[in-house]
């Protein structure tokens, strides 16, 4: 009898162990001290299990040890370097990385069916301690603004599946670290399936080069101030209505958001600090923000351009030891999803063969994602734009290639957001 016993102990403890190890996916993730996991981050719990979750987790906090919550309390120990947070929305949970290694995660719930999550790439616009929304009336503590309409990281309830209205809850101590560590600027992606950042490396990524300050800039494309020719999301599409409980004003003109920007490149290009870099097949051209403001943009030559590159978000690290060169990683996400079939009713399905029962089901899987590499080696971007652009690197800028136009949502105050639903 002792025997079986401990054979079932073992048992338990190698399955718990996998469990541990399926949770953080790649090799780079493997450094992450477990001790970091904030919440459930086994996975995504269906509604009919939401009671047994709550049960479950009341009674391991209430079984942890004031030592134990003194240690999460102090938080893990934050590497320099770029910051970025990805989160997955079928796995319910989200993963604070630096400089390209994860160092913590946490259970979240996201929107309902009705009130979804945007998915695609997004920054960090806004933070507020204390935030209350304007529409519900409901405390958002920890608050920090994806979107002007009303996405946002925060701190509140998770029942263990998705339940808000947009908004990204998290756990207490993930709110609280994420709001200690993160700055404006901070990248955030937001995918369906898991996503994490690895080394990359590629001869047509930027490499930083001496900027000719004492020399007028002479590169023949459109500045933010040539009489409106950034495009129109980049001032238009901030909502002054309710949306997710959130109000915002309305955007400045144009012109108002060309003289700022028009003076950091007349001064110091790299004062301003990071840039970033948007290439879309949809527009076939490439954009160039800073300081959250438009800088140029300039066309592109896309090779086989009626063919996907997915999105790809290139981060530069920081510098090589011993060469001009910039470290890089890769977050890569599907560009879109299919959309969802509606359920049939019982009597439509008994009318339809057993594999085309089959087909539904896997009809809203996304598209195998074109490469990292590839879809570098497919785009040619200007000579003249490129020198500008090493000009400007530094560490922490960022390079996104996707199939997608800019969104609406990118305007005054915003870093580029790229929706991929």
């Amino acid at each position: 009898m002792r025997i079986e016993t401990s054979g079932r102990v073992a048992l338990l403890a190698g399955l718990s162990v996998a469990l541990m190890a399926s949770a953080w996916p790649g090799e780079a993730n493997a450094a992450v001290p477990p001790r970091w996991s904030f919440g459930n981050t086994s996975g995504y719990e269906p509604p009919s299990k939401a009671k047994k979750v709550e049960k479950a987790r009341g009674t391991k906090k209430a079984r942890a040890s004031k030592k134990d919550r003194e240690v999460k309390a102090a938080g893990p120990a934050i590497p320099p370097g770029p910051l970025q947070i990805v989160v997955s929305i079928d796995s319910q949970r989200a993963t604070l990385y630096a400089n390209g290694s994860p160092v913590a995660q946490s259970a979240i719930s996201t929107g309902t069916r009705g009130h979804p999550t945007p998915m695609g790439v997004f920054s960090i616009i806004q933070k507020n301690r204390h935030h209350v929304s304007n529409l519900y009336g409901a405390k958002m503590p920890y608050m920090q603004r994806l979107t002007w309409s009303g996405t946002a990281l925060h701190q509140g309830p998770l029942p263990g599946y998705p339940a808000s209205h947009g908004c990204i809850r998290l756990t207490d101590e993930f709110a609280q670290l994420l709001w200690t560590t993160t700055k404006i600027g901070a990248r955030v992606i937001v995918t369906r399936s898991e996503a994490a950042p690895v080394a990359f490396e590629h001869p047509r990524l930027f490499t930083p080069r001496p900027s000719k300050l004492a020399e007028p800039v002479a590169v023949p494309i459109k500045t933010a101030s040539a009489g409106g020719a950034m495009p129109d999301a980049e001032t238009v599409g901030v909502s002054s209505a309710p949306v997710n409980g959130e109000t915002v004003a309305a955007p400045a003109a144009p012109e108002q958001l060309a003289k700022p920007a028009e003076a950091i490149a007349q001064k110091d290009p790299r004062a301003a600090g990071p840039i970033s870099v948007f290439v879309s097949r949809k527009d076939k051209k490439l954009y160039v923000r800073q300081a959250m403001l438009p800088l140029f943009d300039t066309p592109v030559t896309i090779q086989q351009p009626d063919q996907p590159l997915g999105t790809h978000v290139y981060t530069a690290m920081g510098a090589k030891d011993g060469s001009p060169d910039m470290r890089w990683t890769v977050v890569s996400i599907p560009s879109g999803y299919a959309r969802e079939a509606e359920p049939r009713k019982k009597s439509e399905d008994k009318k339809k063969p057993r594999n085309e029962k089959a087909i539904k089901a896997v009809a809203a899987e996304p598209q195998p994602l074109p490469g990292a590499d590839t879809a570098l080696e497919r785009i040619e971007i200007p000579p003249e734009a490129a020198g500008r652009i090493a000009e400007l690197l530094l560490p922490g800028s960022s390079l996104i290639v996707s199939d997608n136009g800019i969104s609406s949502e990118t305007g005054k105050g915003t870093d580029f957001i790229v929706l991929t639903r």
